[in-house]
């Protein structure tokens, strides 16, 4: 009986010990790019940031991190208008800087906007295209809304795009008192078919598994879809890491009550992602009656004509200037 134990652990070792080495091979294995991308390092991404000399602001974190917060100003400011910012969250790959036509079109109608990175994406701190957790992820979210109160503005409008919307959604549950209004653009629970994004293949999988496992902080899964246009800039991410993808069950999530304040949900009439039925159930999801659907006329996903921006101003001039 013991020869059998003993051998039995001897079995159960190696069979551990062969399961590991697998994993580190995997793990360390080098990526091969469909988008060919280089990004920048968080040190890289530190150093643009203390050189970047147009308006901004960060922000220190309660965990430490600076976060960045792009900002358009108005040419003048109106009485009506200077107690409401909007804050930009920005979609997946991208960061505040691919949102320079909204600010200043939201600047233009009278609006002092900001976009913030978030962690580990754009000219914030943080591991690229990575977060802690969804607690932390949503803690980054409010301090932003937070630190902007704190520079004179009561009233804070979130405007999500894409990613932006789940980023906008999760925060709204989490502070419902601390946002004045919601704008959702461009975003449904389920995609059409062509644009769904490129599964990997059975050997990626395993990689991407054993990264998580064996060093959840590398970026192991890259986002890509047939027809994707890839940015040159290298402020974007296209691999991100399994903990950032799956921290937020994003088909499950909802606005869990009637927040009671003023929310627009866009979706453009060529979106390449989303239909315009699936964005409205989306819509028709949202708790309350102080909503409105909107269809953008010649708006992409992300090719956003400077239309779109002037409906999202025309919007918060009826809604929030009496």
């Amino acid at each position: 009986m013991k020869k059998i134990l003993k051998r039995t652990m001897y079995i159960l070792l190696l069979l551990i010990g062969v399961t590991l080495v697998i994993g580190l091979i995997l793990a360390f294995w080098p990526n091969e790019s469909r988008t060919g991308h280089v990004g920048v390092t968080p040190e890289e991404a530190a150093k643009l940031r203390q050189n970047y000399v147009g308006p901004h602001d960060t922000l220190t974190t309660t965990d430490g991190e600076v976060l960045f917060l792009r900002r358009w100003n108005p040419d003048s400011i109106v009485d009506s208008k200077k107690d409401l910012a909007v804050l930009i969250f920005h979609g997946i790959t991208a960061h505040s800087g691919a949102y320079d036509m909204a600010g200043k079109t939201l600047a233009a109608g009278g609006y002092t906007t900001f976009g913030l990175d978030y962690r580990g994406h754009g000219l914030s701190d943080g591991n690229r295209a990575d977060s802690p957790g969804k607690e932390r992820f949503t803690a980054d979210l409010a301090e932003s809304i937070k630190y902007i109160k704190g520079l004179g503005f009561p009233k804070v409008v979130v405007m999500g795009h894409s990613l932006g919307v789940v980023s906008a959604i999760t925060v709204a549950n989490a502070v419902p008192k601390e946002l004045t209004g919601l704008i959702l653009l461009s975003a449904a629970y389920e995609r059409k078919k062509e644009a769904e994004v490129v599964s990997p293949t059975a050997f990626q999988k395993a990689k991407i598994v054993a990264n998580s496992i064996l060093r959840p902080s590398h970026q192991a899964v890259e986002y890509y879809r047939e027809g994707m246009v890839v940015s040159k800039d290298p402020l974007y991410n296209y691999t991100y890491t399994l903990r950032f993808v799956t921290m937020i069950p994003t088909k499950d999530l909802r606005i869990q009550q009637d927040m009671r304040i003023p929310i627009m949900v866009g979706i453009g009439d060529k979106d390449e992602l989303f239909t315009v039925e699936k964005a409205r159930e989306l819509y028709d999801l949202i708790p309350g009656n102080q909503k409105e659907f909107v269809v953008l006329k010649d708006m992409y996903h992300a090719k956003i004509p400077v239309e779109s921006w002037e409906t999202c101003v025309e919007w918060l001039n009826k809604t929030f200037i009496k």
